[in-house]
């Protein structure tokens, strides 16, 4: 397939790119001689200190920005499809409010710097807690629905985030406060490998989890009645589906921030190019996430150097126009027909 192709030499390329530029820029040649050696390909011809670069600085950088991209591209294509509307995104059922909440919480009360592990671990848990509790909202009273439990989540989303602001107003310390907004703007900037060894299992299996089911997606897009007269377990595809998202989205959420857009511009771009079929699309889109991540953080941390950009600035910045040119593009499309 001629997308999947295009997104496998885009990211090897844009992989390259993002292992050579840097505060310490790396020759290419450098740059890919490090990489086939850590790879086990041949013998390195850059210098101790470019190899030591390459292997524990950018690469684990590089790893836990496709991990994560791929987590919320895939959580959005799984999302949208369940609740039927290609605005959704991974913040819908309250996972992104609930990991901030969490981590501003570790932040406030000192753990955070107490342990490392810390914020990640309060973040993954405030996530899961936040589902959780969407779940029930949407359950109370009988058999649950996609629009009670889309009710819900906007509703906890904003409930929380009303949470976090206070956390943040009400900390009477300045580098606390610091050190809040920029976890709420999405970083990667201490991702080593201890990280994407958490990271990118879990990612592995949830979106392992959501191709399993991808079938099964395609006829719920058709009708629920459809579906469960060609055989699929209605109520069980869709609670598998939203476990797995909300897995994959809460671990990304934990280690990297909010990050916005990946999960709503990626998938509904690659929606209007290939189509709906989620048995191409969400494989397509966790690679198109990856690889989109990567682009926006390789900026981040370049464009103003030695400094660093949120990465999660930089998506927002890129993803809201191209989401517009996207929506006016197929609107143009549609009334020409």
């Amino acid at each position: 397939m001629i997308g999947a192709s295009a997104l496998a030499v885009g990211g090897c390329a844009l992989i390259l790119v993002a292992a050579a530029v840097g505060p310490y820029p790396i020759p290419l040649s450098h740059t890919t001689s490090a990489l086939l050696d850590w790879a086990g390909l041949g013998r390195s011809g850059a210098t101790a200190t470019e190899q030591a670069i390459v292997e524990t600085v950018r690469l684990p950088r590089i790893a836990a920005a496709f991990s994560v991209g791929a987590a919320l591209a895939a959580s959005g294509v799984v999302l949208q499809g369940l609740f039927r509307n290609p605005m959704a995104d991974p913040g819908i059922i309250g996972v992104s409010a609930g990991g901030a909440l969490g981590a501003v919480a570790a932040i406030a009360t000192g753990a955070a710097a107490a342990s490392a592990l810390a914020l990640p671990a309060m973040a993954f848990a405030g996530a899961t807690g936040a589902v959780l509790l969407v779940y029930a909202i949407a359950a109370a009273g009988g058999r649950s629905s996609m629009a009670a439990l889309l009710l819900a989540g906007v509703a906890v989303t904003s409930f929380l985030g009303a949470i976090v602001s206070a956390v943040i107003v009400f900390t009477s310390e300045q580098q606390a406060q610091r050190e809040m907004v920029f976890w709420l703007a999405g970083g990667l900037d201490s991702t080593g490998w201890e990280d994407v060894r958490i990271v990118l299992p879990v990612v592995l299996v949830g979106v392992a989890g959501m191709l399993i089911f991808a079938r099964d997606l395609n006829l719920l897009l058709v009708s629920e009645d459809d579906a469960r007269s060609l055989g699929v377990r209605v109520g069980l595809t869709r609670n598998v589906l939203i476990v797995c998202a909300s897995l994959v989205t809460g671990v990304a959420v934990a280690f990297s921030g909010t990050i916005a857009f990946v999960g709503l511009v990626v998938p509904h771009a690659l929606r209007l190019v290939l189509g709906a079929d989620h048995r191409v699309l969400l494989p397509l889109s966790a690679i198109g996430g990856g690889v989109f991540l990567l682009a926006a953080d390789t900026v981040a941390r370049t464009v103003a150097s030695p400094a660093e950009v949120r990465v999660g600035i930089v998506t927002a910045l890129a993803g809201a126009p191209f989401f517009v040119f996207l929506l006016l593009r197929h609107k143009s499309r549609a009334g020409a027909l």
